[in-house]
């Protein structure tokens, strides 16, 4: 029987088939279909320098379905700027929060057309609440803050919940994301609060150089920060209990045997 040839990927208009993207790597640790033979062979190039790789994804994703939950239940936030969003994968953000708060509203942002199109078709709002996606990158903030649709989605007198959730990873040093966020939370009203999560090599730095080694030399930028430099992003903000900690130790459901296997650093922190 003569082989079959395999079917060519066709990717959605405006997407680079040929160079891998960061939305699209963490898509295919999370088992899930949209992502291309390039995204895959830089994935799979970071499992083998990180073992635990689909861990640390899984575990990342549990820390936004806890901060969200407890943001709105325990802080009375109900409404949500969500930067970096990446690929849907459900629960996404406005599931969660709308489940406890039906009216609540959530503007996501990303810069990869392929987002676009599933957010079209995934991240539709509760009839009480809204729900928006909005194209653009953490790099020029203010395209972000300035945006009709968030204006007119987010009430900017109200506190706000800003997620940066594994994306200041992707700034390189000499492009100060520190100075991206602080124009982020100079806009953000009082009583706002801020997520972060991100990778570190604090936990183990043989390992963690080794991936990001795999991701540059696919020529993505990729940069684990120590403790100080994720702390950076928080300004004078406080950090709520229990502070700036392994991303699986953030108010977990069940306590982690072992809360380093995932090599993210996780805060929740509130302007004063």
């Amino acid at each position: 029987m003569d082989e079959v040839p395999p079917v060519p990927e066709v990717a959605p208009p405006g997407v680079n088939i040929n160079v891998p993207h960061s939305a699209r790597i963490y898509d295919y640790w999370l088992g899930g279909k949209d992502n291309f033979a390039v995204d895959r062979a830089v994935g799979e190039a970071m499992i083998k320098a990180i073992p635990g790789m689909r861990h640390m994804a899984g575990e990342n994703r549990k820390f936004v379905h806890r901060a969200v939950r407890d943001l709105v239940q325990k802080e009375g936030i109900d409404q949500f700027l969500d930067i970096g969003t990446g690929i849907p994968t459900r629960p996404n953000l406005h599931e969660i929060a709308q489940k406890i708060v039906p009216t609540a509203r959530v503007v996501y942002v990303d810069n990869d057309p392929i987002v676009l199109v599933h957010a079209r078709a995934l991240m539709i709002s509760t009839d009480e609440g809204r729900s928006e996606y909005i194209s653009a990158d953490i790099r020029a903030p203010e395209s972000i803050l300035n945006d009709k649709v968030l204006r007119d989605t987010l009430d900017f007198d109200e506190p706000v919940g800003l997620t940066l959730i594994a994306i200041l990873m992707l700034i390189a040093d000499d492009e100060d994301p520190w100075s991206k966020v602080a124009a982020l939370r100079d806009a953000m009203p009082s009583g706002s609060l801020l997520a972060i999560t991100h990778p570190t090599a604090d936990f183990a730095p043989d390992e963690v150089h080794e991936a990001v080694a795999a991701a540059r030399e696919a020529g993505m930028t990729l940069v684990a920060r120590p403790r100080a430099d994720v702390e950076r992003f928080f300004g004078d903000w406080e950090l709520l209990e229990p502070g700036l900690v392994p991303v699986s130790s953030w108010r977990p459901d069940e306590p982690s045997d072992n809360p380093e296997a995932a090599y993210y650093w996780a805060g929740v922190a509130r302007k004063p």
